[in-house]
């Protein structure tokens, strides 16, 4: 364990608590090959899934949302009064206007303080981390509450059966507060708006013109991977030197559950040693986009198989296409 330095730009942050909201109901591969022209063995071989979290009808983006927020305010010691601002994350929130955070702000009696949504996909959260961090340094803000929440199970086609049994429903929230050291380091983060048709969801013409319920999701797999082993995992590597460590420094990754194919060859390019705890969340929850970090975050605390004041490193990637890296002291 080493210490984080500061991002020179900016003041001391920290982690003060995580939490994550799991769909109530569990869909196995065998399930899914019911409908899908798949096998549980493949699936297990090309992604590592063996089950995915679906919501239920009761369990909307909101409550899910909800669901999270009160327990990282809890965990954090603290009320919603001492909230000073509410920032979402989610792709799957089918209202334009108004975002979803005011609405969550007021659910959560936060008392009128800013709240906004941000849609970065997959890299949502580590652009929220990174967004609470500079309100605080701004001093805008001492607590900030950030929030993904994510039902894409209501997204897929199921008959796709390069993508249909990837994605699942959940919610992972976190406060972000002032701290005598640092304990976020600077976000290495980015996009490539030139390759904005490798992932994505259909626009809302389109997907009522095909009779779809909602938007539906479309990806290209292999282009996906290429650039998430190649690309998002050398960013991975210039966050942990902008956080004035070495690979050897860290306690934890946390990379975004989409595949564990991508998981392993981010390992080999970070080179990490074998005391590192690698989160395999995705093998049980499915990816959900933005959450996917929270809640693999919080699984790991919660199991002890990770320690708060631990180095963890996290990466998200996705739509956009989009990436966002940064060291974190666990909570």
């Amino acid at each position: 364990m080493s210490n984080i330095t500061a991002p020179t730009f900016g003041g001391q942050a920290r982690l003060l608590s995580v939490a994550g909201y799991r769909g109530s109901q569990v869909v196995t591969n065998a399930e899914m090959c019911q409908w899908l022209d798949s096998s549980d063995e493949w699936i297990k071989q090309r992604t590592g899934i063996t089950e995915r979290r679906w919501a239920k009808p009761d369990e909307t983006v909101l409550q899910m949302a909800i669901n999270a927020s009160e327990n990282a305010i809890r965990r954090a010691g603290l009320t919603a009064s001492d909230i000073d601002a509410v920032v979402v994350s989610t792709v799957s929130h089918h209202q334009p206007s108004p975002a979803l955070a005011p609405t969550l702000a007021a659910a959560l009696g936060t008392d009128g303080v800013p709240a906004f949504d941000i849609s970065a996909a997959c890299a949502g959260f580590c652009y929220l981390v990174e967004v609470a961090r500079s309100l605080i340094a701004s001093g805008a803000a001492r607590h900030v509450l950030i929030a993904a929440s994510e039902r894409l199970s209501d997204l897929i086609d199921r008959s796709d059966r390069s993508t249909a049994f990837l994605f699942g429903d959940g919610a992972g929230a976190a406060v972000v507060g002032v701290s005598d050291t640092p304990g976020i380091g600077t976000c290495v983060w980015g996009t490539d708006g030139t390759r904005d048709a490798v992932v994505g969801i259909e626009a809302w013409p389109n997907a009522v013109a095909a009779g779809h319920a909602y938007p539906q999701i479309f990806m290209d797999g292999p282009q996906v991977f290429r650039w998430a082993a190649t690309e998002v995992a050398a960013q991975a590597l210039a966050a942990v030197e902008a956080a004035g460590i070495t690979p050897a420094d860290l306690d934890v990754f946390i990379g975004h559950q989409a595949n564990s194919r991508i998981i392993d060859a981010m390992l080999r390019r970070l080179n990490l040693p074998e005391h590192v705890t690698v989160s395999r969340d995705i093998r049980i929850q499915g990816n959900t986009s933005a959450a996917s970090i929270p809640i693999a975050m919080a699984e790991l605390l919660e199991s002890g198989a990770a320690s708060p004041g631990q180095l963890a490193l996290i990466v998200g990637f996705g739509a956009g296409l989009t990436y966002a890296a940064q060291v974190v002291t666990l909570p």
